[in-house]
């Protein structure tokens, strides 16, 4: 692209200039909206699948209120990009809706035409629709995989701020860079605008992509171009299937996007806690005793535990956080270590915490005790600010039974979010520890082919694991070693496998 103004220079733009879709006439482009979604998974060209949209080809796609362009500036086996370039005609929008000669300004002079807004979301919803379903004819098993996904929006408008727009993709699992736009340089006393250049970075699917910018795009602008009735909570809940209950502020992304209305809020937000019927507590305490009768005879419970508590003791860990603590089993060991001054187990089942607190007798305790264990509920996939300055934190099975595509925003809470205070703090530790899948076949009362109990969404084999965490460590800069729990058998290995990282980064 020639002009030094196009959002996307020469230095960055591997597209040759015949291949651009835009006219030189038309730079800069004072007049578009910018989004692109890259990825890097070999081979990357598969997005092409993906989106239905060939990478070879630019294609463009009227709109009631403009029009839409689909093209790729860059396309090759290690990263591809597609950008959906959306041009709005404010004219055009207004141009005989008029009862009388009395337009007001307004209609002609606002931002509409250069920020992602509800304006996106149609085009996202029109040229996209096959990949925002979820399908894929040529593809069906990679329209199902979690894929590292770079998502950016040339200006996205944010009322609320950085805080606010964080607060709506972090949940999410997304990494989130996001560069303020001034109004212009020139008149400084005109203030900060509400403007931010943004990238989103996630490995998540496709279409669960999609659906997120859909939602949150206009709920970030706080605004639509349309009328807002009752088929509006229809689409919010479709394209909020899956992720929207969970999201800490459902209410708040519900009150945007239905512009205001507190009535189709109430209908909203009613409908999504009927999808949470199921008692997170009674599931989680019944799972975990199915867990223990199935691995009782061979007293696998003990062996993680104890195992857990040996790398603690000789780490010299003094501050220590069990996510997903449960009934507090490892919590108790860990009450009997002097050398352990501070003890947290966290929990999103109530009823989890409360059996934990009548075995580990809280109350009872001396008050030099009590004040070194708490008690947390909270999820395990969401930011907490409780959750800091810890210099160990174990996860003992755990993680499979997060979501796949929830296994990202887990992964930040843990290698990220929590960690010591003191730069003079030793090493931070992590322990993770999982069942081994290819054990399963020694377990005489479980079915071929089945998990451990019915709340696992996944079981890794040991190669699986293990490439699991060498990733984890490598990116947010932890060195990673193996063991075995429980009896190692020479084909398929231990039933429980245990990975312990070391922080090697001091942020």
């Amino acid at each position: 692209m020639p002009n030094a103004q196009c959002p996307m220079p020469n230095a960055q733009c591997p597209m040759p200039d015949a291949r651009c879709p835009i006219p030189n006439s038309r730079c800069p482009i004072p007049n578009i909206m910018l989004l692109t979604i890259s990825t890097t998974r070999v081979p990357a060209t598969d997005l092409g699948y993906l989106l239905h949209k060939h990478p070879d080809r630019h294609q463009c796609f009227p709109m009631s209120f403009g029009q839409a362009s689909v093209f790729y500036p860059e396309a090759n086996a290690e990263k591809c990009t597609a950008a959906l370039l959306l041009d709005v005609d404010p004219v055009g929008l207004v141009r005989g809706k008029s009862k009388s000669g009395d337009r007001p300004l307004e209609q002609y002079v606002n931002d509409r035409p250069y920020v992602a807004s509800s304006f996106l979301s149609v085009a996202l919803a029109q040229v996209f629709r096959t990949a925002l379903s979820g399908r894929c004819k040529d593809r069906p098993e990679l329209a199902e995989t979690a894929i590292p996904l770079t998502v950016n929006l040339s200006v996205l408008p944010c009322r609320g701020g950085e805080k606010f727009l964080r607060q709506m993709f972090e949940p999410l699992g997304y990494q989130v860079t996001a560069k303020p736009l001034i109004l212009d340089a020139q008149f400084p006393e005109w203030g900060a605008s509400p403007y931010f250049a943004v990238e989103l970075q996630n490995t998540v699917r496709l279409a669960d992509l999609l659906s997120h910018l859909y939602v949150l795009i206009p709920v970030l602008d706080d605004d639509k171009h349309y009328w807002v009735g009752d088929e509006e909570i229809e689409k919010l809940l479709r394209h909020g299937e899956g992720w929207l209950n969970a999201h800490p502020a459902r209410e708040q992304i519900a009150d945007r996007y239905l512009k205001r209305q507190r009535r189709l809020t109430r209908i909203a937000v009613a409908q999504l806690a009927e999808s949470d019927n199921i008692d997170p507590d009674f599931v989680e305490v019944s799972h975990q005793q199915e867990e223990e009768v199935l691995e009782q005879r061979i007293s696998l419970n003990e062996q993680r535990l104890d195992a857990v508590v040996e790398v603690l003791k000789a780490s010299g860990a003094q501050r220590v956080v069990d996510l997903g603590c449960g009934e507090g089993k490892l919590l108790r060991l860990l009450l009997k270590e002097s050398a352990i001054e501070q003890i947290t187990g966290v929990d999103v089942s109530h009823r989890a915490l409360e059996i934990a607190r009548e075995r580990l007798q809280i109350d009872r305790l001396s008050p030099a005790q009590q004040s070194r264990i708490q008690l947390i509920q909270s999820s395990l996939i969401y930011r907490d600010s409780r959750l800091t300055d810890f210099d160990a934190a174990t996860v003992i099975e755990v993680i499979e039974h997060l979501d796949l595509d929830r296994l990202a925003a887990f992964e930040r809470v843990l290698f990220e979010f929590i960690r010591p205070k003191s730069a003079l703090a030793k090493p931070s530790k992590r322990i993770v520890t999982t069942p081994n899948i290819e054990y399963n076949v020694k377990f005489e009362n479980l079915p071929a082919g089945k998990f451990r109990h019915r709340d696992h969404r996944f079981e890794w084999t040991r190669a699986e694991f293990q490439t699991w965490a060498n990733g984890v460590a490598e990116r947010f800069g932890f060195a990673v070693e193996f063991r075995c729990v429980g009896t190692e058998d020479l084909e398929v290995g231990s039933p429980t496998q245990m990975a312990i990282f070391t922080q090697c980064k001091i942020y």
